[in-house]
This record gives structure tokens, sequence and C-alpha cells, in this order.
């Protein structure tokens, strides 16, 4: 049985290599669209729209970086402002539909990708990795 350092050795080794791939896989689904940006852009969807600061605080990212991508998403027509009918000082953050569409297109291949590399995993397999990377997201540690 592997020791416990061995086992903290790889999961670090093979996290970091996963990140790596998909930050490779993101350029390839879509040219102008960075796995930072895809990952706002989903967070604006699930969320229905939300503030720039909500979305540093969420991903724990400096808010010139938030504003930055932010630009640039807004730049492609991908996102836009609009005021929060509750406070008309807010800027609350949305998908415009190019954005949305371009999510829906990249999220599809992304499952494509997704299901190809794991065709040969069995239900079990596929349950207990999900369970896992559920156990280990649901930790809450943000010193990763």
């Amino acid at each position: 049985m592997p020791h416990r350092a061995d086992s903290l050795d790889t999961i670090q080794r093979e996290l970091t290599a996963f990140a790596r791939r998909a930050r490779a896989a993101a350029a390839q689904l879509h040219p102008e669209l960075s796995l930072v940006s895809y990952t706002l852009l989903a967070h604006l969807q699930d969320q229905r729209g939300c503030r720039a600061t909500d979305l540093a605080a969420h991903y724990l990212l400096d808010k010139s970086t938030v504003s930055r991508q932010i630009a640039a998403l807004e730049r492609l027509d991908f996102v836009e402002r609009r005021t929060d009918p509750h406070d008309q000082r807010v800027q609350v953050l949305h998908l415009t539909d190019r954005g949305t569409a371009v999510l829906d297109q990249v999220a599809a291949s992304r499952r494509v990708a997704f299901e190809e590399r794991l065709a040969d995993w069995d239900e079990d397999d596929l349950a207990r990795f999900a369970s896992y990377l559920l156990r280990y997201n649901a930790s809450g540690s943000t010193r990763d």
C-alpha cells in the first residue's frame, strides 16, 4: 500500500497536469476564450448575472484581474453590464446572447472531449471519480 506522502505527491502532480491540459484544451475549443474566461462566463450563467466584485471574491482573484478579463469579454460582446434594478449605483454583469451561444458551444465540445477520454470507464468508476471530485472541491481549502 502506498504511503500517504506518495499518494499526495501523485495527486498534486496529476492535478497540475490536469490544469495544464485544461488550459491547452480551452484554447483549442475557442480561440478567444481562455479557461479563466470560460469559468467566468459559466459562473455568470449559473448565477444569472453578478457583480465583478462577486466574481473576484468567489474565485479569490484580484479585482484588477477580473476587470481585465471582463473588459476583454465585453469587447468580444460576450458580456454586458446592466444596472441593478434594486440599486441604481450597482452594475451587474450578464451574458449576452452571443456569450451564451459561445459558452453553450464550448460546454458541448468539452462534454464530448470528456466522453471520449472516459469512454472506457464503467459507470461505477465514473460515479466514484465524480464523488471524489465533489468531495475534494467541497473541502473548502483556499490554499491549493
